[in-house]
């Protein structure tokens, strides 16, 4: 498993994550009646584990899919075959 993120974006992620964790561990002492759903647990102990490791499954799946299938990355932007000799003719005609 290579990493994928960056340190800083690890770094935010931890900090997140803690910071979500504390607050739902806080929110269900606090109340007794609180419905805390597991999932907000389980999401942010997931940011916190992606921190760490620095792997993102969600970014590898993008990666993947941003990619063609011969393996060349593909390119959103248009490209223009401009040639400005070629268009000198043109631009007199302005």
């Amino acid at each position: 498993m290579k990493p994928n993120i960056g340190i800083m974006n690890a770094m935010i992620r931890i900090t997140a994550g803690f910071s979500m964790l504390t607050f739902l561990t806080i929110r269900a002492g606090r109340k007794e009646d609180a419905s805390i759903h597991p999932t907000w647990i389980v999401m942010s102990s997931l940011k916190i584990a992606e921190g760490i490791v620095r792997y993102c499954p969600l970014t590898a799946a993008y990666e993947q899919l941003a990619t063609e299938r011969d393996g060349k990355e593909e390119s959103w932007g248009q490209n223009y075959d401009y040639d400005p000799d070629e268009d000198k003719d043109a631009c007199r005609h302005l």
